[in-house]
C-alpha cells in the first residue's frame, strides 16, 4: 500500500462517515448505504487508481438517485 492509497482511503472514509451520518439523521437510504460502502471499500481495494474511481461513483450516486 502507497501513500496515495492511504491518503485517498481516508479521504473517502472520512466523506462516507459524513454521508452516514446524514442517512441516519435524515432517514435517506442512498446516502447511509453510500457512506457504509465509502467506508468500507478502501480496505479492499489497494490501487490508488481504482480507489478514486469507486469512490467518485459512490459520491455520485446519493446526487443521481434521491430516494
Amino acid at each position: 500500500m502507497d501513500s496515495w492509497s492511504l491518503i485517498w482511503s481516508v479521504l473517502f472514509g472520512s466523506i462516507g462517515l459524513g454521508f452516514f451520518i446524514y442517512g441516519k439523521k435524515q432517514g435517506a437510504v442512498v446516502p447511509l448505504i453510500c457512506g457504509i460502502a465509502l467506508m468500507i471499500f478502501p480496505y479492499f481495494v489497494s490501487n490508488a487508481i481504482l480507489a478514486v474511481s469507486i469512490g467518485t461513483v459512490l459520491l455520485a450516486i446519493p446526487y443521481f438517485f434521491r430516494i
